[in-house]
């Protein structure tokens, strides 16, 4: 259960006793019934733009924002910013770009927004420290019990796989 280590050993308990039961699939899709429709990278460059405007008007704008097939191989990441300095003449150009793994290509929209803020919030806070989350407590108060449900999703995704079981939503 590596997505619930940092949980207490309750709830990592009560997860699997879902799993092994068969029904934390079915909790999840209940509270979470559909999948958006966020599916090309014009779209999420267009949703994350959106939800920056409204949340973090002072923030530096994005380059670049897409779905990364490669993302969760590498480092174990749903999501990355970067930010590439360059010089141009006599000017320091900077380059923002967001990349989220393309397993939420196929999730309910409160995953994929929950990563979105959890980047956008890198924009400003480079640590995970109590800024951090209380910038994306601002853009959605619901940050943490749906990063709890999320990495539940990540957990019953990885049984799925291991056992050759559908998982929900469609995911890859």
């Amino acid at each position: 259960m590596k997505y619930l280590q940092a949980y207490p050993q309750t709830l990592q308990e009560q997860a699997r006793a879902m799993l092994a039961a068969g029904t934390l699939g079915s909790m999840l899709e209940r509270r979470y019934p559909q999948a958006h429709a966020i599916r090309t990278d014009g779209a999420l460059y267009d949703y994350v733009t959106g939800l920056k405007n409204r949340c973090m008007r002072g923030a530096p704008p994005l380059s670049k924002v897409a779905f990364d097939n490669k993302l969760q191989v590498v480092a174990h990441a749903l999501g990355t910013h970067t930010t590439v300095s360059r010089v141009q003449g006599s000017r320091l150009k900077s380059k923002r770009e967001i990349r989220i793994a393309a397993l939420f290509r196929h999730t309910p929209e409160a995953f994929l927004r929950m990563i979105v803020v959890h980047e956008l919030a890198h924009l400003k806070e480079r640590a995970h420290d109590k800024a951090f989350y209380q910038l994306c407590c601002h853009m959605e108060p619901d940050y943490h019990q749906i990063e709890f449900d999320l990495r539940l999703y990540l957990t019953q995704l990885e049984h799925a796989q291991a056992s050759c079981v559908p998982p929900p939503h469609g995911a890859d």
